[in-house]
């Protein structure tokens, strides 16, 4: 395959230019045609067959000792015959014979290749390398397809002679006997023919020679006709690539084996034969597209038990300076272990840069692989980009170096952030979050998890979300709570998994801001929920040096609630306070009394529902009651409650509102009563200095409905 420098010099722009497609790119088969051209062009060069040859399948053979074994066939005379002198010559595969030897792999186990060129098996012995260098004449030669193109092209006597010398075992034994006597032992070769069509004329390979090159073409296109169920899929259309009429296949593959003969249960009532109508493609162009596999794989990775490609294109029909930049990258990454070439494509040509004209984008799926010939495709956009990758990491960023999770910040002073972190929990540190949104592990980390030892299925959330991701749409706020949940509950023991709690929460905060969810679906329209800006400052925390001022615990909490966006719903916010009150309490509990027991344990996430919200609230508001009073007998400065801020919030929050009749979904219920059991466990300030600082501001309640 040319390198990219290699790429320009061969092609040129005025000649680029002549070789790429007339309509715009807007389909996946556009893509792969695309794709395929240019594969072509790199390895097996311009030409009407070039789309059928092989080039690359050999080039480990390229240089190699004995790696070419020609039969030489001398059509010159009265009858045709083996060379007299060297019936059989045996040499070295080079650069320059890539194109007169004309092959064309054919990936069967026992079939020979469609060419009249053939590759042996690895490390062949002689004798099984003389057999093959008689199939030539025997059976390539007298194979039905090849002989109906020699009785319709002009010079079909060429395969008639090669049949004809086959038919005479005594030739077949001049052959076997010159190969096992050549050849210095067992070796990789391909097996081709030579033949000399006039007197004194030079022998001709077979890619000189039509009536091979067609032969070559016909067999290829045979097995595009009938595959699988179909006999005969062809017939006059539209192609879907060119729009052009023209002969089409209807079972042409491709690399993602997206449209196939044997899975008739994705297209009901498919007649096989019949598939031409409903998905044509030219005969060149099945061919083509068939030659875009090695780039297509080159762009793609596996997550979730799937594979996800991401492959670049530009909107439009494609320009030579385009065509180059693609290519560079498509080269890159065949010769890349991860995706980055493709990234560094975006980095340059993306939205970004005016050259491009924002016309750079990438087709996404999510393909599952079950077999050779049986793929399900779980999600698809020809919208990708990795602009939202790029989005939603520079959003998780913000939040994780904002406030609420950064222990450094001035509004936290000497407390504790809202949010715990750690630095083995990546999304709650700040860190480059790109590569991880990109690779799928973004939503590993959060979502639930699936049998390994089973495959992903057309419904999961992680798969559904993740393509959402890469392709910029937008997801409702219910699926990713949902599959929150399910993944906190998926869990042995009640033990609260604060830091997987704070790393769904800065998720959910990141691609709010990243404009990808949406609102509740419902009879009204969904819109797009606005995040949380971390960043704001209210006033009279601003110091004089512009910096901000610590808050206190009841600043802390309501600067928290004011800034969440999901807690300005009245419902999500009383659980949310219920869970900050039970998660004080019983880590008071344990630092306190050194309880084993406390109530974290006794009103763990999943036993939490509507029913049970108020009896559970007057308990733990009892607890706390009875736990300030202890401390006042201590001789703590106390003359209230010790997390007064949060009980007096709750019980403004639910005055005249009956949790047993909230419209709260229990996944939303369960998800941020979560997130305050993760904020009041990380609340770890002395309670004695908390209880004075509160006596200290003032008796009133804060009003966190601000």
């Amino acid at each position: 395959m040319l390198d990219p420098d290699e790429f320009y010099d061969e092609y040129p722009p005025e000649r680029l230019e002549d070789e790429l497609p007339e309509r715009p790119i807007s389909s996946l088969r556009d893509i792969q045609h695309l794709y395929g051209r240019l594969y072509t062009l790199a390895t097996a060069g311009g030409g009407d067959y070039a789309a059928y040859l092989t080039p690359d399948q050999a080039n480990d053979l390229i240089g190699a000792e004995e790696s070419l074994i020609v039969v030489r066939v001398d059509l010159s005379g009265d009858r045709p015959a083996l060379d007299a002198d060297e019936p059989v010559k045996i040499t070295q595969y080079a650069d320059d014979l890539i194109q007169k030897v004309a092959h064309c792999k054919y990936n069967a186990a026992r079939g020979i290749d469609h060419s009249v060129t053939h590759r042996s098996g690895r490390n062949s012995n002689p004798e099984k390398l003389a057999r093959y260098a008689c199939e030539r004449l025997t059976k390539w030669a007298t194979d039905d397809v090849v002989q109906d193109v020699a009785d319709e092209c002009p010079d079909g006597e060429v395969i008639r002679g090669l049949a004809t010398v086959g038919d005479e075992e005594s030739n077949l034994d001049r052959i076997r006997s010159a190969v096992k006597a050549e050849l210095g032992g067992s070796t990789t070769a391909l097996l081709t023919v030579q033949v000399r069509r006039e007197v004194g004329a030079d022998y001709e390979w077979p890619g000189d020679v039509p009536v091979f090159n067609e032969a070559m073409r016909a067999r290829k296109l045979s097995k595009l006709v009938s595959k699988g169920q179909a006999t005969n899929s062809a017939g006059q259309a539209t192609d879907l690539i060119s729009g052009e009429r023209t002969r089409t296949v209807g079972t042409a593959e491709d690399p993602l084996n997206y449209f196939l003969g044997k899975q008739m249960e994705k297209f009901p009532g498919l007649d096989p034969d019949e598939a031409w109508r409903s998905h044509p493609i030219s005969e060149d162009g099945a061919v083509t597209l068939m030659n875009a596999e090695e780039f297509v794989d080159a762009c793609s990775y596996r997550t979730f038990n799937a594979d996800v490609y991401y492959l670049p294109y530009f909107l439009g029909r494609p320009t030579p300076a385009e065509t180059y930049n693609l290519y560079a990258a498509l080269h890159s990454v065949t010769q890349a272990d991860d995706m980055g070439p493709v990234q560094t494509l975006y980095d340059e040509l993306g939205d970004h840069e005016a050259n491009s004209e924002g016309r750079l984008r990438f087709y996404v799926a999510a393909v599952m692989k079950h077999q050779m010939s049986r793929f399900d495709v779980y999600g698809e956009t020809l919208n990708g980009r990795i602009h939202y990758p790029t989005e939603v990491g520079e959003r998780h960023e913000q939040i994780t170096e904002s406030w609420v999770f950064d222990e450094n910040d001035d509004r936290n002073g000497d407390r504790t952030p809202p949010m715990p972190s750690h630095e083995e929990w990546s999304l709650t540190t700040y860190q480059d979050f790109r590569e991880m949104v990109g690779s799928g592990a973004y939503l590993y980390r959060t979502f639930p998890f699936t049998d390994e030892d089973t495959d992903a299925t057309v419904d999961d959330e992680r798969i559904d979300v993740h393509v959402s991701i890469l392709a910029g749409d937008p997801v409702p706020r219910t699926q990713l709570v949902s599959a929150y949940v399910e993944r906190l509950l998926d869990r042995d023991g009640d033990d609260v998994p604060e830091l997987l709690i704070a790393s769904q929460f800065a998720q959910l905060c990141a691609l709010e801001n990243a404009d990808l969810v949406t609102t509740d679906t419902g009879d009204t329209e969904s819109t797009l929920i606005d995040g949380p800006d971390y960043n704001i400052m209210e006033p009279e925390h601003a110091r004089t040096d512009g910096g901000t001022a610590a808050l206190d615990r009841t600043e802390k909490l309501k600067s928290f609630i004011e800034q969440t966006d999901g807690l300005d719903d009245p419902e999500r916010k009383g659980a949310f306070l219920l869970g900050t009150l039970v998660g004080q309490v019983g880590t008071y509990q344990q630092g306190y009394h050194d309880r084993s027991t406390t109530v974290i344990d006794q009103y763990p996430i999943k036993s939490m529902t509507k029913t049970k919200i108020k009896r559970i609230t007057q308990e733990v508001i009892d607890k706390d009651v009875v736990y300030s009073r202890e401390m006042a007998k201590k001789g703590s400065n106390i003359n209230s409650t010790m997390y007064k801020e949060v009980t007096n919030a709750i019980v403004e929050t639910m005055a005249g509102n009956d949790p047993s009749g909230w419209e709260i979904s229990t996944d939303d219920l369960r998800f941020y009563y979560a997130l305050g059991l993760t904020y009041g466990m990380n609340d770890r300030s002395t309670n004695e200095d908390d209880a004075t600082t509160d006596d200290e501001t003032t008796d009133e309640s804060p009003d966190t409905n601000e």
